[in-house]
């Protein structure tokens, strides 16, 4: 009753949030948490040296740093470059594409270490929160389903919204991540399903939900341009290099890790040969669409995320980029204009074909290649060590592993849909100072702008 009545107060309010008063209330807030909640851990702490000689351990290069920090560094690049660049796309949107990115990044991450330290790092001596490089990786990941979020929304909110969609978001992670991971105990190194699907269904749903039936008025600027589609495609290539790194970071030291970026690196090849087939057959010209190579030659990567610390064999990596590379450009030819007109979601950057389906894929391979894992292939300490079938799950079989993989994808299906259509709803509010349909994917609303025009005449020295 109470958040109806304050609803219905929103509505009919001319207040307005702004962003320097939601940065600066933020910002005092994280100090304030994380001098009462955030330490170091054992390993970034003064006291390492008496720790390595508790645990004999001989050198310093053991520590978690030198395991764990060239990982952080590839996907701290995917985050702010691959992310924020591929979203430089809209021919006047580049500021708000990489300069938003940049703003709810650095504020998620923030939130990320302290609601992901809450439910799976909280000392219950001391009741603090001990992070080191692992929780930063960790923190990225969660901030990477937001940006995601951000895709389907590019151009059509305010900051403050997508201040509010990360606030809301990071907290929806942390709780589907703790259901997936420690309560059904599924695997999934990459993200397919708590990152990429999640992500991508809360941000379908927001922008279903906000939809703009005159959002026509600002076709004009909705298109790109040579150097935006330049600038994008830098988004590209970096988030392509790096994407083995980014299902690995957090795999098992050693040979999962290694079968993880093996398998794909794989599959990736495999996405970009398929992307660039399909996006020529699908013109009559036999030309290629910058849109589909910019995106789905990434899908292998994103399929490959659940299943990739698994014994799926370099074939079975081929086959699954392939799949998901021909699945997500046939999405840009096909879904992208169905969902716009019939189902009414605007999906600026195309999530759904990119993000949703390969991410679907991913959770559906990783489901069927952990029901069939065999001692025959794994070995029995291979099995146990891959699965984590230690403690609480130790007398788990694979048939039953195979089936809370799948349990855990439709978790991440339903918090992205139910939390999305909670959060869309918050920010339909008038108080966010979103833009209006005419001037949407227009970086004058928010920024300091300076076009500088030349003329031909100009140039040729006439009057």
């Amino acid at each position: 009753k109470y958040v109806c009545v304050l609803l219905k107060m929103a509505k009919n309010t001319n207040i307005r949030i702004s962003l320097p008063a939601v940065c600066f209330v933020w910002q005092i807030a994280m100090i304030i948490l994380f001098g009462v909640f955030i330490r170091y851990d054992e390993e970034s702490d003064t006291h390492w040296i008496e720790h390595r000689r508790k645990k004999n351990i001989s050198t310093n290069l053991e520590n978690d740093f030198y395991y764990r920090y060239p990982s952080f560094q590839d996907v701290h690049v995917m985050i702010f470059v691959g992310f924020g660049f591929l979203m430089t796309f809209l021919k006047r949107y580049s500021f708000g594409g990489v300069g938003f990115n940049f703003l709810i990044a650095a504020f998620g991450i923030q939130w990320a270490l302290l609601m992901q330290g809450w439910f799976h790092h909280l000392d219950e001596h001391d009741w603090k929160i001990k992070i080191g490089v692992e929780n930063l990786i960790n923190a990225d990941f969660c901030v990477a389903s937001c940006l995601i979020a951000y895709g389907a929304c590019l151009g059509k909110v305010s900051p403050v919204q997508l201040m509010v969609l990360t606030l809301f978001g990071v907290t929806l992670f942390a709780v589907e991540e703790y259901i997936i991971l420690e309560l059904l105990h599924a695997k999934d190194a990459g993200g397919s399903m708590v990152i990429h699907t999640f992500g991508a269904y809360y941000g379908l749903t927001i922008s279903w939900v906000l939809y703009r039936p005159l959002l026509s008025q600002s076709k004009h600027l909705q298109g790109s341009v040579y150097h935006s589609d330049v600038f994008a495609m830098i988004g590209t290539l970096f988030l392509w290099m790096y994407w083995p790194s980014f299902n690995s970071a957090i795999a098992d030291h050693g040979d999962g890790q290694h079968r993880a970026v093996i398998n794909t690196y794989l599959a990736l090849a495999s996405s970009v040969l398929t992307t660039f087939a399909i996006s020529s057959i699908s013109q009559n010209n036999g030309k290629l669409d910058m849109v589909h190579i910019q995106n789905a030659t990434l899908a292998g990567g994103v399929a490959m995320g659940t299943a990739s610390e698994f014994m799926i064999t370099p074939y079975g990596s081929l086959i699954v980029g392939f799949c998901s590379g021909i699945v997500s450009t046939f999405g840009y030819l096909f879904l992208t204009p169905f969902m716009e007109k019939t189902l009414k979601i605007q999906d600026t950057c195309g999530i759904h074909n990119l993000h949703a389906m390969p991410g679907v894929i991913g959770g559906i391979v990783g489901a069927i290649t952990a029901a069939s894992a065999s001692e025959s292939v794994y070995g029995q300490e291979g099995l146990i060590n891959t699965f984590d079938f230690k403690d609480a799950v130790a007398n788990r079989t694979v048939n039953i592993q195979g089936g809370y993989q799948a349990a855990a994808l439709f978790v991440a299906i339903a918090f992205g849909l139910v939390g999305g259509a909670l959060v869309g709803g918050i920010l339909k509010l008038p108080i966010w100072g979103d833009p209006a349909d005419v001037n949407c994917f227009d970086d004058d609303v928010y920024w300091e702008v300076i076009v500088f025009f030349f003329f031909l005449n100009e140039l040729h020295g006439t009057e």
